[in-house]
This record gives C-alpha cells, sequence and structure tokens, in this order.
C-alpha cells in the first residue's frame, strides 16, 4: 500500500494577493511554520527569476518566516547541483511562482532537486505553486491551449508535470480567461481524472484526500467519470467535441471535496473569520 504524503499542497490559481492581508500567501506561511518557516522559492518559470525572486522574499520575510532563500533554475544541469539538496532539505515551505510552466519541467524534471522536492513533501513540508506553478503539481499536467473555446481535441497541448497529486488535472485564471472548454478538453484527453479549475487569487489546500477552498473566488470541479456520450471516435482534431453527463461543482471560500469519494464536502462553519 502506498504511503500518503505528509506534507500538504497549496496550488493557487494565479494573480494572488501580495499586498494588504495577502490571505492566501499568509496561509502558506502558517502552515509552513510561521515565524519559524524556512521558505525555498523556485523562480524556474519566470523569463525575469530575480526581480520574482526578490518580490516573494520581501512578501514572505514581511509576513514572518524566519529564513526565505531563493531557488533559480534554469537548465538539467542547475537542477542536478548537489548544493540545491542542503536548500531543500531545510525548507519546510517551497514556492512556486507563475511564468511558463514549460520552463519548469525542462529544468527540474528527472533532476536530483526534483526527488528531494518528493521526499520533503514526503516528509511533511508544504508544496505551493501559482500559476504556471500550480499547472505543474499533477503528474500530468496542462503544457499550454486556447482559452475562451468550446472543447475540442487540438485545444489543449498536455504533457509530464512533477506528481506531488496524481489522477487530477489543474487550471488556474479559471473564470478570468473563460477555461472552461480547455479544461474539458483536457481530460477528454485523460479519462477519469478529476479537473479542477481554480480562479484568480483563490487557491486549493490539498491534505491526504481533503481539499480545500480558500480565496475571494472559486474552484470549479469537473467530474466526466459518469458521462453517457461522447463523438471522440468521428471528430476530426480541429472539431466540436460534444459529451453528455459532464458533473460540475462550483466550490467558494470555505467549501472542501473528497478525492476518494469525488464528491464536495460542504462548508466549514467559521471559515470566514
Amino acid at each position: 500500500m502506498e504511503t500518503q504524503p505528509q506534507g500538504q499542497l497549496m496550488i493557487i490559481g494565479g494573480a494572488e494577493e501580495t499586498t494588504g492581508e495577502c490571505r492566501i500567501l499568509r496561509e502558506f506561511v502558517r502552515r509552513s511554520g510561521g515565524i519559524k518557516a524556512r521558505i525555498v522559492v523556485i523562480t524556474a518559470a519566470s523569463s525575469i527569476p530575480v526581480e520574482v525572486g526578490y518580490e516573494y522574499v520581501e512578501i514572505f520575510e514581511r509576513l514572518g518566516a524566519t529564513q526565505v532563500q531563493v531557488i533559480d533554475t534554469r537548465s538539467q544541469e542547475d537542477g542536478n547541483t548537489l548544493e540545491l539538496l542542503r536548500v531543500v532539505a531545510q525548507a519546510t515551505g517551497i514556492f512556486f511562482t507563475g511564468g511558463d510552466q514549460a520552463r519548469i519541467i525542462r529544468s527540474i524534471k528527472d533532476t536530483i532537486l526534483e526527488d528531494a522536492l518528493h521526499k520533503r513533501y514526503g516528509e511533511g513540508a508544504v508544496i505551493a505553486g501559482t500559476s504556471a506553478g500550480a499547472a505543474v503539481m499533477p503528474d500530468t499536467m496542462i503544457i499550454e491551449g486556447d482559452s475562451d473555446t468550446n472543447p475540442r481535441m487540438d485545444a489543449v497541448a498536455m504533457g509530464p508535470g512533477l506528481g506531488f497529486l496524481s489522477r487530477v488535472v489543474i487550471d488556474q485564471h479559471f473564470a478570468q480567461r473563460g477555461r472552461l472548454g480547455r479544461l474539458l478538453s483536457a481530460m477528454l484527453q485523460k479519462p477519469n481524472v478529476l479537473g479542477f479549475g481554480i480562479d484568480e487569487n483563490t487557491a486549493i489546500i490539498v491534505n491526504g484526500d481533503r481539499v480545500e477552498v480558500i480565496g475571494e473566488g472559486a474552484v470549479t470541479v469537473v467530474d466526466e467519470s459518469g458521462i453517457t456520450y461522447n463523438n471522440l471516435d468521428r471528430v476530426l482534431q480541429d472539431e466540436p467535441v460534444a459529451v453528455y453527463g459532464v458533473k460540475l461543482h462550483i466550490l467558494p471560500d470555505g467549501h472542501w471535496f473528497d478525492l476518494a469519494s469525488r464528491q464536495p464536502m460542504g462548508e466549514v462553519v467559521g471559515s470566514r473569520e
């Protein structure tokens, strides 16, 4: 029987608040150990890693983390640097910034850094990611795709993610960029997975099979396991896909979802304190 990781995932839909209350980033610091948190910021996705790294160092230090370090990987050679093992081994919270998720895969996938990240997650570290950093969390990720489209097989390109979460596909900036068709297209390529579309300044926190929603937007959960019909056997790549019987849940702040039963768990009273 596979051992359940001791850590938690915080998967953010992008554009999280970085001034004022910073509720989502504040919760990340809190769950990473509060004022004792030792945070590593991974800027692999960004085209301006120095500037982005500095911004998050300032935020996490302002929120009280005891130590914040930046890891800037731009190639697999960087991801195989032994010095990174020491940095990650001491981290209680690890944060992937936004940018381009393909950059993260190019520099971290199949490296000793990837192994070290999974080890820390298994031991209890909090792994967080925003935007592109959210997309890479599952074992299969959306590399790129069209927004504001109906489902089509050519609407989205899929590839391997970092594998912190299985049988799930993540899409971010969800309501803001009209990505329901894109997420449905991705799920038709990977039957029986769950789709989580996460709005901006909104996050899911995954702790075992329990998924908690926090933030100002909502999370759209799409379940295609019970579909009664699709026309995939007849359509060409660029033609509209028909699908019947898709189950959809909308979960705002304070609501929960159970990955094992594939069912929402309701609202936690007092969650908006």
